[in-house]
């Protein structure tokens, strides 16, 4: 391969100045028409490709946005990928029988799923890459700090960082906060109705199906979505007079094997409730495999609701009822939020909340 062009090599072809090939690429309106039709035809001929970085440097921008989640799932499973050398023998094929066994209950991140996809749509839409970091424990703050050091804005997941790390990044590039309510801080939030949702999903169990022995399966303890998801649980009991703990006595982290240790418990206990409320989707979904490793049908013996309406919920059997919340959609506010912020680093810090939707399906009434 021989020399790549420069941005030299474009001026000298057109006979225009260094300054004015640069504008042409960052401030086209200010070069005049043919001077521009000449520098592009140099580029052309020439075959340059502008270096992101370069500019990047110059206007003091990266182009790329930041998405940090932390605490993966899948992050348990992650190992050293074999590699084998250059053996590119195609021909190697393994035919496994996997007939007469039993569904993979292996957790999904499908609430990330969807987020991600609405923030990398909404970030292109507006001429940005997304980088996407995670982290766990110890490592999270740390890959937070690394993320800030390469992109423009970052959304960060609530929870995922103090108040006080996300004050110092937000002196040097804008920060928005997605899920939770805002409380005093000054960053822009974005989030979902999650009180009002689990207090319509529950109001409905009481008023509408009689039911009055509850419990409420909690996700991970520093969650702000857990938290007003609890709150919300509590508010509809009650206002209907109904007694409910200080906290929520069952956890399962979020994750399926959570919901399945949890219902494993209520099935050892000998005395089941009529209905589990769970904080989140997969973790409902890990109750239900219980009950039918147990012998428990649902809904006639356990009624099983969860909050987040990922795919997994309106395929399983029986299909969940569950708080859908728009996944999509709040990673596209988040980084809509951004990229105003960019736009505008004085305009007051604001909040977007989210709708939800309630859908009733046969985990908690027969079809």
């Amino acid at each position: 391969m021989g020399r790549n062009p420069t941005v030299y090599d474009v001026a000298t072809h057109a006979g225009v100045s260094i300054a004015t090939v640069s504008r042409v690429f960052s401030r086209p309106d200010t070069v005049k028409q043919e001077t521009r039709e000449r520098v592009q035809a140099s580029v052309d001929a020439l075959g340059y490709v502008p270096s992101g970085a370069a500019r990047g440097l110059a206007a003091r921008k990266t182009g790329v946005l930041g998405l940090f989640f932390p605490g993966l799932d899948a992050m348990d499973d992650i190992s050293d990928v074999p590699i084998d050398g250059e053996d590119d023998d195609a021909s190697r094929t393994t035919i496994i029988r996997d007939v007469g066994g039993v569904a993979d209950t292996r957790p999904l991140n499908l609430y990330f799923d969807e987020v991600l996809r609405g923030s990398e749509l909404e970030a292109w839409r507006n001429g940005f890459v997304l980088l996407v970091g995670v982290g766990r424990g110890t490592t999270s703050a740390e890959t937070v700090r690394e993320m800030a050091g390469r992109v423009d804005g970052l959304v960060v997941l609530a929870g995922s960082a103090s108040e006080d790390e996300l004050a110092q990044l937000a002196r040097r590039i804008p920060v928005v906060v997605m899920a939770g309510a805002r409380g005093g801080d000054t960053f822009d939030h974005v989030s979902v109705s999650n009180s009002e949702g689990m207090r319509a999903l529950v109001g409905h169990l009481v008023d509408d199906l009689g039911v009055h022995d509850l419990v409420y399966v909690a996700g991970s303890i520093d969650s702000p979505d857990d938290a007003e998801r609890w709150g919300g649980y509590r508010s509809a009991l009650a206002e209907r007079g109904m007694p409910a703990p200080d906290a929520p006595l069952l956890r399962g982290d979020f994750t399926r094997d959570g919901g399945r240790r949890v219902g494993r418990e209520l099935l050892a206990s000998g005395t089941l409730p009529r209905a589990v409320v769970c904080a989140n989707d997969q973790m409902a979904l890990g109750v239900i495999d219980a009950a039918r490793i147990g012998g428990v049908e649902v809904p006639a013996d356990l009624i099983v609701t969860g909050f987040d309406g990922i795919d997994a919920g309106r395929l399983s059997t029986p299909r969940l009822t569950t708080v859908k919340q728009p996944m999509e959609l709040l990673g596209r506010a988040a980084v809509q939020l951004l990229v105003r912020r960019l736009a505008d680093p004085t305009r007051p810090a604001g909040s977007v909340r989210l709708p939800v939707e309630v859908y009733l399906r046969e985990s908690s009434e027969p079809a």
